[in-house]
């Protein structure tokens, strides 16, 4: 794989200062950083390509074999770049702490810090005139809220925790992997930099218990199968302080024996007899609203379609509705009295 120019990849002059390069590199790590980037594969490369460039930018040898030889002249020097994220932090500590305020090796990381609580789904299943109409429902929601008995903090009341003895309160311990010093969870205290000896007997350390909640939820006419509301606030409670997540209420619409929905307008098929068609009738049709008569004009072919304007769904967000189509089907009767067949019989010699 060919490699980008370093001072390209940092967007900088060959002539850069050594706080042009750092103020820089601060600019890219922030923008492709993994936290802020989540899944995304090609802000991950680009991460560690920025940091590849700063590493040998920010060194004076290394950046003289470089601006003479370019990549092939540090190949002698033993820099390979970089494997992983973890070995991108161990290496610019000081560069992280400044930019997200991780607060650098000596620093304790703390328990207590506000966490936003996490989002929930909830799958709803409603029935196809519910959807039309509109609907006001409430649903049980399981989630984790703060416990009640130790405030969230994990600990027994009157009891607090203390700094992990392993990582000394950093939440992370430091291997040296031969060139590299590798940074790596506290397997102690799993990342947290604190412990408690005296966890709480109603939620057992964890800070949160599990309930559930009624939620009254108002769905508008209009919805369709994977329709999504939200519910602001109605997630899992944050720790510490921390605002809660919110619930996403995804929606499934059972089919209807009756009518066909597509897009706003409502699709019908409607029987008429050979007779209504042949001589024109009014008929009854069912709609969302009620009934509704439609005037079948004389001469009517099997699969005619009429339209009655506005008798569709509700449209979500505006005014007006969809249209409601019909269409004809035309029955022939299996069995017919004398009378009905003389008839027929004479409207066939006229014919």
């Amino acid at each position: 794989m060919i490699k980008r120019c370093y001072y390209e990849v940092l967007g900088i002059e060959r002539t850069a200062s050594d706080e042009t390069i750092k103020k820089s590199y601060r600019k890219m790590a922030m923008l492709y950083h993994p936290d802020r980037n989540p899944d995304n594969k090609e802000a991950e490369e680009k991460f560690k390509e920025a940091a590849e460039a700063y590493e040998v930018l920010s060194d004076s040898e290394k950046r003289e074999l470089y601006d003479r030889y370019g990549h092939e002249g540090l190949s002698g020097s033993g820099f390979r770049g970089f494997s992983g994220f973890e070995d991108v932090f161990s290496s610019f500590n000081d560069i992280f702490s400044d930019i997200f305020g991780q607060g650098g090796a000596g620093r304790s990381r703390s328990r207590t810090a506000a966490r936003a609580g996490a989002d929930l789904r909830y799958d709803l299943k409603i029935s196809f005139m519910d959807a039309a109409m509109g609907l006001s429902t409430d649903i049980d929601v399981a989630k984790h809220t703060v416990c009640p008995e130790c405030g969230g903090s994990g600990s027994e009341p009157g009891k607090k925790a203390v700094i992990c003895p392993r990582c000394h309160g950093r939440g992370q311990v430091i291997q040296s992997q031969g060139f590299f010093s590798v940074s790596t969870t506290c397997p102690q205290c799993h990342g947290m930099g604190q412990m408690i000896p005296h966890p709480c007997k109603s939620c057992q350390g964890a800070g949160h218990v599990s309930v559930t909640r009624t939620v009254n939820l108002k769905i508008p006419a209009g919805v369709e199968t994977g329709s999504r509301l939200r519910l602001r606030g109605e997630g899992e409670e944050g720790d510490y302080g921390g605002p809660s997540g919110d619930l996403y209420v995804f929606i499934h619409v059972e089919p209807h024996d009756y009518f066909d929905r597509r897009g706003y307008d409502l699709y019908c098929r409607v029987p008429i007899t050979f007779i209504q068609a042949t001589l024109g009738a009014k008929i009854d049709i069912p709609t969302l609203t009620g009934s509704e008569k439609l005037k079948v004009p004389k001469g009517t072919q099997p699969g005619a379609v009429f339209r009655l304007k506005g008798k569709g769904i509700p449209h979500l967000r505006g005014m007006g509705r969809g249209d409601q189509i019909i269409e004809t089907v035309v029955t022939i009767p299996t069995e017919l009295t004398r009378k009905q067949e003389e008839l027929l019989n004479e409207l066939a010699k006229l014919e």
